[in-house]
């Protein structure tokens, strides 16, 4: 067999730690590009909100024909249909405003849509270091809080911008066109207004963080006490009550954080608000300066005109700061997602994938070694061993001597820092997920079952698996008879994490599982550690059925379990002591006759 050209990694792609406590800063040109795919659906909503801006703006000037033309000149066929101008008017901006909210929260969906799946897709594509390093409720809190807290911003808040920048420089240029005095006495307290939306803003986007912070945290606290296990432990422990304190006491510092939230800038906005309200007054005081002789030098009817455009702008105004302090808080939103995006791919799939044709399972580590991230002594290193297709090799050693991680490394749960794993000659890293995920199954220790039914758990390994296919993978993993005998058979739902099942009949459902997908390598991980000796041996038995005809790497915990193993490597700190048959290894009275006896006394003991 020849050994792959391909040189080795030098580097351990799980040493890269993403950061995920920083302040990232976020480019709105990145938020922006999240509206792409949408944009002939956002030229349409700019469109109609544009068109309702607009049309709103007539009504001022139709008030002011009827003030200063129509009543004084008893002229009732022009003031019927300035009145009806006006209702039109009103009809046609509601019809405006509906159709813009819908196409604009649509839109607004598919981008949190694309949010959500980009980064479950992400995740799916981390390697197991990753999630080994962080805590479950923390990547829920991700997808759930953040990507839903910016709900509003990506729904409504473009068009609210739109809508109520074109409704105030519309309104603007109208308020010139009627009397360029009074505009510039309008325009006053602008620089202000915008000073103290900065200021609320940034308040806003530093409470934002650390709120969403303290969210990731009760998602971990209900993540881990709230399942099947930590319920189990915090009984049996007598600290459900204190775990209620814990919880309690994270609480409250969030609902402080949300009360934070809701009350910054609130004073400062405020003024804004009594200022924007006084406008008239300042106006009217205005337009009385203006005059001379007694006479003023704006008309009744421009005044009212005047006014009700300065009222207008009171809601736009006040929405577009808002939307300035919103956006500012939704940086940091946005920030926390693409910080997931940015994520390196510890174990990238092979761009132009090797074809492998028909699997043999060869197995073959060439001069393996691995270390984990900030880890000062590598885990493993120097292994070499060959296991020819259809013949098993059993992995023992003392716990910690890097057996588990040996296993990852086949599957290519890890990458290896240095040298090679190759099936049929061909190095793991050239082959597509799919391809190796079809040739490796794995059993290991901690059996995961979905909270759905024994059927969809088995149809997980192959989804298009007939009834009969399903009957014939359980018959071989020894346990069709004990599912028919409950009343639902196999759609007996599981229960979480599988705690309707005993531990040998979760073994025997995740062996099924493995026949199911036929893979030509198994990597037995532990597979029959936790369970008691006659359960051992029901599930060895199905272990020995699957295991027929195929390339099997144990790692084994009870030694008797594979003593009819082709070859037995014996680690010890990362590397391979001592290899052989067992008779041959018992023979030579090294590491692995010392386990062996080890086993034998415990074994006794236990009897």
């Amino acid at each position: 067999m020849s050994t792959p050209t391909r040189s080795p990694s030098t580097r351990s792609p799980s040493a890269r730690s993403p950061r995920t406590t920083g302040n990232p800063r976020v480019s709105l040109r990145r938020v922006v590009r999240l509206f792409r795919p949408y944009s002939w659906q956002l030229a349409f909503v700019a469109l109609l909100v544009a068109a309702s801006a607009l049309v709103s703006l007539v009504n001022p000037f139709l008030i002011r024909e009827i003030i200063d033309v129509a009543l004084p000149q008893g002229r009732t066929g022009l003031l019927s249909a300035l009145a009806v101008a006006m209702i039109v008017v009103a009809v046609a901006n509601s019809s405006f405003g509906v159709s813009q909210t819908y196409v604009s929260t649509r839109v607004g969906q598919r981008v949190m849509h694309d949010l959500r799946t980009a980064v479950y897709s992400h995740l799916q594509r981390m390697s197991l270091a990753f999630f080994t390093r962080t805590r479950t409720g923390e990547v829920q809190s991700r997808i759930a809080n953040d990507i839903g807290g910016m709900q509003a911003t990506v729904t409504t808040t473009a068009t609210t911008l739109v809508q109520n920048l074109t409704l105030v420089v519309a309104s603007f240029a109208a308020m010139f066109a009627l009397d360029w005095r009074l505009s510039i006495a309008s325009l006053v307290m602008l620089p202000f207004f915008v000073w103290i939306s900065r200021r609320v803003g940034t308040e806003r986007r530093r409470i934002t963080r650390d709120r969403q912070r303290q969210l990731s945290a009760i998602s971990s606290i209900v993540q881990e006490s709230l399942s099947v296990s930590g319920i189990l432990l915090g009984h049996t422990m007598g600290r459900s009550a204190s775990l209620t304190r814990d919880f309690a006491a994270e609480s409250e510092k969030l609902s402080d954080l949300e009360i934070s939230s809701n009350m910054a800038g609130r004073w400062r906005q405020s003024l804004i608000q009594v200022v924007m309200s006084s406008m008239p007054a300042v106006i009217y005081w205005v337009t009385g300066l203006t005059g001379s002789g007694g006479r003023m030098a704006i008309s009744i009817g421009t005044l009212v005109a005047f006014t009700t455009l300065q009222q207008g702008l009171f809601r736009p105004s006040t929405q577009l700061l808002s939307v300035g302090v919103d956006l500012q808080s939704s940086l940091e939103l946005f920030g926390r997602i693409f910080e997931y995006l940015d994520l390196p791919v510890d174990v990238a799939e092979p761009e132009s994938p090797a074809a492998i044709g028909r699997v043999r399972g060869e197995v073959r580590l060439h001069d393996v070694g691995f270390a984990y991230a900030g880890s000062a002594t590598p885990t493993l290193s120097g292994i070499d061993v060959t296991v020819p297709a259809g013949h098993s090799l059993a992995i023992v050693g003392e716990t910690g001597s890097g057996k588990t991680t040996l296993s990852y490394l086949i599957p290519r749960l890890y990458d290896v820092t240095s040298g090679a794993v190759t099936i049929d000659g061909v190095d793991v890293r050239d082959l597509s997920f799919d391809t190796l995920a079809a040739a490796v199954g794995v059993v290991s220790q901690e059996t995961y079952l979905f909270h759905a039914s024994v059927a969809d758990n088995l149809r997980f390994a192959r989804p298009s698996a007939t009834d009969s296919e399903l009957v014939a993978a359980a018959q071989v993993a020894q346990i069709h008879d004990h599912l028919m005998s409950l009343p639902d058979g196999y759609d007996t739902v599981v229960g979480e994490r599988g705690y309707r099942f005993s531990g040998g009949e979760k073994q025997r459902l995740a062996i099924a599982r493995a026949v199911l997908r036929d893979p030509p390598v198994l990597v037995l991980d532990e597979a029959t550690s936790a369970l008691d000796t006659q359960t051992e041996q029901a599930v060895q038995e199905a272990i020995d059925a699957v295991a027929a005809g195929r390339t099997t790497i144990t790692i084994a915990h009870r030694l008797s379990t594979i003593r009819d193993a082709d070859e037995i490597i014996v680690l010890d700190h990362g590397s391979v002591v001592e290899r052989g048959t067992h008779e041959e290894l018992l023979a030579r009275g090294g590491h692995y006759a010392a386990l062996v006896s080890r086993d034998t006394d415990l074994a006794e003991a236990a009897a």
